[in-house]
C-alpha cells in the first residue's frame, strides 16, 4: 500500500523550482479594455497570414527558452521512477543533446465539467507543485517536463481558466490560495443563474450589455457570446467575468514569456458554409497564445491571434493603419471550443434573468434556427487565401464550433503535427461514450476517430494503429492505461506514442452528464481526486512499478532515435501497457464498473477535519487500501 497526497497547502514551499503566483489582469495583459473588440494603433511590422508550413517564429523562439527549462524537472521525475539499469541522469544530461531530450505533449479531452475536472485531477498529479506529488509512486514533474497541453471544449475551460490566473497550481485554485481564486470553480453557483457575489439581474445585465457593446461596435455576434460570457464568471472572474482578458494575453505573461509553462493549445472545428453535420475531416482551427490557423491542407495558414479581427484580404491587411484587438476574449475562445453547449440556453425562460436577456436570447435562437445554434463566428482572416483549398476564402465569416463534433474528443491533432516533434501524449480522456447501465464513460471512440482520420489525412501526419471500441471494453483498455504505438517498426509515418489514460472509477462515480451543469464542492473535489487517481492508478496502489512505467514510456522515441537497448524494467512495463494488436470486436456486455480503490474511510477532501490534520502534518494523506 502506498500513501498518496493530492493537494497542495497555500503556505507550503514547494520542493522544486517556485513559480511565483502573478494577480490576473495586470496592465499588461489588457489588450482591450472590455469585451468589444477595438481600434488599435498597428504594430510597425503590419499583421499578414502566414502559410502554414513552418512553425510561427515566436513558437520556434520560444521552444529554445522552454527545451532547456524542461530538463531539470525531467531529470528529478526520470531518477525518482527508478529505471534500473539505466542512468536517466547521464542520459538525459544537460538537455543539450535534442536527439536524446524527449519531447512531451499532454492532451485534455472534451466532455463538459466532467472532463474539465477529471482533467484537473490529472494535471495536479502530473505538477510538482501538489503536496507530496514528488513522493513515491507519484508523478509529479511531468507538467514541468512538458512542451505542450492541449484541450478542447470541457479541457478548454480548464486550460482558460488557469492561464488565465498566470498558470496557478489546480490544488491552489481549489485551496483557494488568494480571494481571486477562491471565487473561481464555484460550480454549485449554476452558470445559468451566475456567481453568489452577483444577483441573476446583475449577472445577466452584465452579460447582455457586454454583448450588445459588441455588436454596437459592428460584428456579428451568436449564442457563444453569451456562453462565453457565463462561463468567464465560472472560470476567469466572478465578479466581473474578465471582459478585457484575451487568448494572445498569455503570450505577455512573465511565467510564459519565460517558458516556465507548457504552451497551450485549444482546438475547434471549421463549419463550411451550408454544411450542417461537421465530417471526420473537417479542417480543425487552433488557437495558441500568438495565433488562430490550421495546419490542415484545406486552410493550411495561420493569422495573429491578437488582431485576428482586422480586416485581412489576401494575407494582408486592406486598411494599411488601424488594427482591430481584442476579439479573443478567453472566454470567447473557450465557448467556440464548447460551442455544443450553447443549447444550455435554451432553458434561460425557467432562470430569472431580466426579460430583456430572455427576449433576445431567444430572439437570436429563433433566427438562427435549430441547426446553427452551435457556431461561432469570428472575422475571417483567410480571406481570399490559399483559394483552391480553403473551403471558406470566399467568405468574410469564418464558423467554428464544439471540437469535438467530429468525435475527434481528445485534441490530439496540434500535437500529432510533424513540426512539432512530440515523443509522448498523455491522453486524458473524459469522454461520455457508454451507455446505460454504466453510462458516461469513455470507450475509446475519441482515439479511434483520430486513427481513422489518419487514415485518410493527406499531410502525412502520423497516428498508431488503435482497435475499435468493443476491443476497448472487452480488454479492459477503458479502465486502465494504455500505449499505443509502442513498435516504431511499424508505423507509416512518424508518430508520437500515446499514453491513453480514460476515467475510470478509482475512488468516486465520476460518469456524471456530460449536460450537468451543477456541482457543489464535495462534488467537484471527489472528480478532481478521481482524476488524479486516475492518472497515478491510484498513486500506484495498483501498480506499484507504475511510476516507472510512464518514465519508460516518456523516454521510448528517444531510445528508438539513439539506438539505445531497453532497458529490463521497460520491457516489462511495455508488455505490461503495451497494445499487443490483439482484437476482441464482440459485442461486450453491458458495462457496469465498480471502484477500483477501496477507501478505508480516510477523511473527504477538503473538509475541515482532513484540512486541519493537514495544516499540523503538512501534508493531505488519503490511503487506500
Amino acid at each position: 500500500m502506498i500513501t498518496g497526497v493530492v493537494i497542495l497547502l497555500p503556505h507550503q514551499q514547494v520542493r522544486a523550482v517556485k513559480v511565483d503566483f502573478i494577480p490576473r489582469e495586470m496592465p499588461w495583459k489588457r489588450a482591450t479594455t472590455g469585451y468589444a473588440p477595438s481600434t488599435v494603433q498597428c504594430p510597425p511590422v503590419l499583421p499578414t497570414i502566414r502559410a502554414a508550413t513552418t512553425l510561427s517564429v515566436n513558437e520556434t523562439s520560444w521552444l529554445k527558452v522552454r527545451q532547456p527549462n524542461t530538463v531539470w524537472a525531467l531529470r528529478d521525475f526520470l531518477s525518482r521512477a527508478n529505471i534500473t539499469g539505466l542512468d536517466t541522469n547521464a542520459y538525459i544530461g544537460d538537455g543539450t543533446n535534442k536527439t536524446i531530450l524527449p519531447n512531451i505533449g499532454i492532451a485534455i479531452s472534451g466532455g463538459g465539467y466532467r472532463a474539465m475536472l477529471n482533467s484537473a485531477g490529472a494535471i495536479a498529479a502530473f505538477d510538482n507543485r501538489t503536496t507530496n506529488s514528488t513522493g513515491r509512486g507519484q508523478l509529479g514533474g511531468i507538467l514541468q517536463a512538458s512542451t505542450y497541453v492541449s484541450g478542447l471544449s470541457g479541457g478548454s475551460w480548464l486550460l482558460g481558466s488557469l492561464y488565465a490566473q498566470n498558470f496557478p497550481s489546480v490544488q491552489e485554485v481549489i485551496m483557494g490560495a488568494s480571494s481571486d481564486l477562491g471565487t473561481l470553480w464555484q460550480f454549485g453557483d449554476s452558470i445559468l443563474e451566475g456567481p453568489a457575489e452577483l444577483s441573476v439581474t446583475q449577472y445577466y445585465n452584465s452579460i447582455f450589455d457586454e454583448v450588445n457593446g459588441k455588436e454596437a461596435a459592428g460584428f456579428n455576434t451568436t449564442i457563444t457570446d453569451y456562453w462565453g460570457r457565463g462561463l468567464s464568471y465560472q472560470l476567469i472572474n466572478a465578479s466581473n467575468g474578465g471582459p478585457s482578458e484575451t487568448f494572445s494575453s498569455i503570450g505577455n505573461d512573465p511565467q510564459f514569456l519565460a517558458a516556465n509553462t507548457p504552451m497551450p493549445i485549444i482546438i475547434a472545428d471549421e463549419r463550411a458554409p451550408g454544411q450542417l453535420m461537421i465530417p471526420s475531416n473537417a479542417t480543425i482551427f487552433e488557437f495558441n497564445p500568438w495565433e488562430l490557423g490550421s495546419y490542415d491542407p484545406t486552410t493550411q495558414a495561420f493569422a495573429p491571434l491578437k488582431f485576428v479581427g482586422s480586416n485581412f484580404s489576401g494575407g494582408t491587411l486592406l486598411d494599411r493603419e488601424t488594427c482591430i484587438a481584442g476579439f479573443d476574449n478567453t472566454g470567447f475562445v473557450i465557448g467556440t471550443s464548447s460551442s455544443l453547449f450553447n443549447t444550455f440556453y435554451l432553458q434561460i425562460n425557467n432562470t430569472d434573468a431580466p426579460q430583456r436577456v430572455k427576449d433576445r436570447i431567444s430572439q437570436m435562437l429563433l433566427e438562427i434556427g435549430q441547426e446553427n445554434n452551435d457556431i461561432s463566428d469570428w472575422p475571417n482572416p483567410f480571406y481570399g487565401f490559399h483559394n483552391k483549398t480553403n473551403v471558406n476564402a470566399a467568405s468574410k465569416t469564418l464558423s467554428l464550433v464544439d471540437g469535438g463534433e467530429d468525435l475527434q474528443n481528445i485534441p490530439f491533432h496540434p500535437l500529432i503535427q510533424p513540426l512539432r516533434h512530440v515523443d509522448v501524449i498523455f491522453a486524458v480522456d473524459g469522454s461520455a461514450d457508454t451507455s446505460a447501465p454504466g453510462a458516461n464513460w469513455p470507450n475509446g471512440t475519441a482515439v479511434v476517430a483520430t486513427y481513422r482520420r489518419s487514415l485518410f489525412d493527406s499531410s502525412n501526419v502520423g497516428f498508431p494503429s488503435v482497435p475499435d471500441q468493443n476491443t476497448f471494453i472487452n480488454l479492459g483498455f477503458n479502465t486502465r492505461p494504455t500505449f499505443f504505438g509502442c513498435n516504431a517498426s511499424n508505423l507509416t509515418e512518424p508518430s508520437p506514442l500515446i499514453v491513453y489514460l480514460p476515467n475510470a472509477p478509482y475512488s468516486y462515480s465520476s460518469n456524471v452528464s456530460t449536460f450537468d451543469i451543477s456541482y457543489n464542492n464535495s462534488e467537484r473535489n471527489s472528480i478532481i481526486q478521481n482524476g488524479y487517481n486516475v492518472a497515478t492508478i491510484g498513486n500506484s496502489t495498483l501498480d506499484l512499478q507504475w511510476p516507472t512505467c510512464v518514465g519508460c514510456a516518456i523516454l521510448l522515441r528517444s531510445f528508438n532515435r539513439t539506438r539505445t537497448a531497453i532497458p529490463g524494467v521497460c520491457t516489462q512495463c511495455f508488455n505490461m501497457y503495451c497494445w499487443n494488436g490483439t482484437v476482441n470486436s464482440t459485442a461486450p456486455v453491458p458495462y457496469q464498473p465498480t471502484h477500483l480503490l477501496k477507501s478505508n474511510g480516510s477523511a473527504s477532501l477538503l473538509s475541515p477535519v482532513s484540512f486541519a490534520i493537514a495544516m499540523v502534518l503538512g501534508a493531505w494523506l488519503i490511503l487506500f487500501t
